[in-house]
């Protein structure tokens, strides 16, 4: 369900062109027309009808979820009517797949949503690797996900935390190399000169001869950009056994989404999240003679 207030500047404008003003977008729109319920202060109201100032619109339609809820511990790290902040651990997947349809974190949340009486479907606004730790930003309906998917996820500031094979040079830079997929491969991606555009963003944080702690930020959210690009400039991430990474001393790419920063799509508010660097990543550290420094809000 989604409530909405008429403002002066929209208000006349017939209740269609008040939703698509208002940032519906057309799929959205469409399910609402044939499936939904639209109330103007209570009283149903047409599709053609005017909206007046400080009209309050609700809007409702089916979920259209075909994902089963399961139970299963979830961090949250923020929470509130319109999104949720998952603090994603290793080796889990965000959503079903073919081979796997249950203990997703997909199934976690509708789980919790259910359990907290909460009517919302699963719209992730980005995605993680299976093995990727973090923050994972969700929207609680098709409206907010709207909002922020498209040119609103360019808003959306991710920050990660990667080791890194060896001591990248300069310390910080930016690498702008496009990303296509492999041949052959479903899932391995690579530099490609008609792939997509990819920018990231990088700065050395810690580093000894062997690996490095390296701040990321990305600019692009292409599949696998930031251990593609990593390991095209020599210094694949540890772990990452697909790209080149060693695995003596992590089973799993050490990559962790470990901030977000973005402005809320309802109040404005700017919104910063933090989630610590988990404990196998730390453990590599400490071997390597590294000390945390996000321990200290760096």
């Amino acid at each position: 369900m989604l409530d909405l207030i008429v403002s002066d500047k929209l208000s006349t404008l017939p209740l269609k062109e008040f939703l698509r003003k208002s940032g519906l977008s057309l799929t959205l729109r469409r399910r609402i027309k044939h499936n939904g319920v639209i109330t103007r202060n209570g009283t149903p109201i047409s599709w053609n009808e005017p909206v007046f100032d400080q009209d309050q619109i609700t809007v409702s339609w089916p979920l259209e979820n075909k994902i089963e809820p399961m139970p299963m511990p979830l961090a949250i790290a923020y929470e509130d009517s319109a999104l949720l902040v998952i603090d994603k651990p290793p080796d889990i997947m965000v959503h079903p797949t073919a081979r796997q349809d249950s203990i997703t974190i997909a199934n976690g949340v509708l789980h919790h949503y259910r359990e907290s009486g909460q009517s919302c479907d699963f719209h992730p606004v980005h995605r993680l690797d299976r093995q990727t730790s973090g923050l994972l930003l969700l929207a609680k309906n098709a409206y907010i996900h709207h909002l922020l998917s498209g040119q609103g996820i360019k808003h959306v500031q991710r920050t990660y935390q990667a080791i890194v094979t060896g001591q990248p040079l300069p310390a910080a830079g930016t690498i702008n190399a496009p990303i296509g997929r492999k041949p052959g491969s479903i899932i391995e991606r690579m530099i490609s000169p008609c792939g997509q555009e990819a920018v990231t963003d990088y700065q050395l944080i810690s580093g000894v001869s062997v690996a490095s702690l390296m701040q990321i930020s990305l600019r692009t959210g292409r599949t696998h950009q930031i251990r593609v690009h990593f390991s095209h400039i020599g210094h694949p991430l540890l772990g990452d056994d697909l790209y080149g990474g060693a695995t003596e001393l992590i089973n799993r790419q050490a990559l962790h989404a470990g901030k977000l920063a973005f402005n809320h799509p309802i109040t404005n508010e700017l919104l910063t999240i933090h989630s610590p660097l988990p404990a196998d990543m730390r453990s590599v550290l400490t071997l390597l003679g590294m000390h945390d420094p996000f321990d200290n809000g760096l």
